[in-house]
């Protein structure tokens, strides 16, 4: 199945490169600067040179976020698995696609991607969102939305409406043919750059100077947090709670994958065959069961956790790293030798724990889950 997955990677990536920006391509005339609208404390994202952001492309690849036409039988947008009450995510364990085919995996949130240096969780090599955008257009195992190797069924759709003709026209001015793979995937990028979340009650005490912004239990979860003690903030820093994180004055980005200690099937570090994290695609025995840390902003409303959804509610979260790791909590004598330092284990009294759970629904940016230029334009 690794090598299945691993073909049907490259091809992805071959046709990534021939259609949303390969080396060589000239870039997009200049356009004006684009109104970030940033929350306070937010550096400017790193935008592609050949993508440049646009309100018209925005306002079309919002409109195409939402269209389920992107499907092959016409069931499911891309809003299906990201939900903007849910900070895009969907409330499942498992991603569910088109075809009803259950995934492997829990579907991530989309808030603030546009500052992530890896958008899946566990493939290295994924690392725009013109690229990432393919896979659930096309790829197959799984299915998501469908389309599989029959890309100008997709268009030919999309070309059919005239009116969503003339906004790939008015979004991408220079192209011979407006309605494209490379136009498609551009405009769905310049959208998904734009779900900026950063009005939490942490961000109106931290920037906006609001000291009674946080309460005096969601205070101390704050410094248990940034701890050492706890070591979180290692893999969910910055800004952004994401160490993964990237922005227009990042020099060179990084691409962590982490052990969490959530599987020891042999005593050696093994996770399920199902899906072993990284090493699938790398191969490399010391990415057994790593995967990509997600941003912590809005984490509140994202259940369930963990890549494969199998960890219900955030004391239950704090429970696993508490124990140094799930297998470890139910075996002290597995403790896995792939699994990432920061994950040693800490003991937390009941008030302790309440605390962080208080400063974690501090995280959560409720204009975001509601604000009106990310909502479905078919239902305003």
């Amino acid at each position: 199945m690794a090598l299945r997955v691993a073909r049907r990677w490259i091809g992805l990536m071959a046709m990534a490169w021939l259609t949303a920006g390969c080396e060589g391509e000239p870039p997009e005339p200049e356009v004006a600067a684009y109104d970030w609208r940033l929350p306070a404390g937010f550096p400017k994202p790193q935008v592609p040179q050949d993508n440049p952001m646009t309100e018209a492309k925005v306002q079309l690849g919002r409109r195409l976020f939402y269209d389920k036409r992107l499907s092959l039988n016409g069931t499911q947008s891309c809003a299906s698995c990201h939900e903007q009450a849910r900070a895009f995510t969907d409330g499942k364990t498992h991603g569910v696609g088109s075809t009803g085919q259950v995934h492997r995996r829990n579907a991530q949130g989309l808030a603030n991607v546009a500052y992530a240096t890896s958008l899946t969780w566990a493939n290295p090599a994924l690392t725009s969102l013109e690229a990432q955008a393919l896979t659930p257009l096309f790829g197959d195992e799984p299915v998501e939305l469908g389309f599989g190797d029959q890309p100008e069924l997709l268009f030919e759709r999309l070309r059919a409406d005239p009116d969503l003709v003339a906004r790939f026209a008015e979004a991408f001015p220079g192209e011979a043919e407006p309605v494209s793979l490379g136009t498609l995937v551009r405009a769905l990028s310049c959208f998904e750059r734009t779900l900026l979340s950063g009005n939490a009650p942490f961000d109106q005490y931290l920037y906006g100077g609001k000291k009674d912004a946080l309460s005096a239990q969601a205070k101390r979860g704050m410094e248990l947090f940034f701890s050492e003690r706890l070591e979180c903030n290692h893999c969910h820093s910055g800004f952004n709670f994401q160490d993964a994180t990237m922005h227009e004055a990042t020099a060179e980005p990084i691409l962590p994958f982490h052990n969490t200690g959530l599987y020891n099937e042999d005593g050696h570090g093994a996770y399920p065959a199902v899906d072993p994290g990284a090493i699938e695609l790398t191969g490399l025995p010391e990415d057994m069961g790593r995967f990509r840390a997600p941003s912590l902003r809005n984490v509140a409303v994202t259940a369930p956790y963990m890549h494969d959804g199998s960890i219900a509610t955030l004391s239950e979260v704090l429970d696993h790293y508490a124990a140094g790791g799930r297998a470890h909590g139910l075996d002290s004598s597995r403790v896995s030798p792939v699994q990432s330092g920061f994950v040693r284990g800490f003991t937390l009294t009941p008030q302790e724990k309440e605390d962080l759970l208080v400063f974690f629904d501090a995280l959560t940016d409720t204009d975001f889950l509601h604000d009106p230029r990310f909502s479905d334009p078919g239902s305003m």
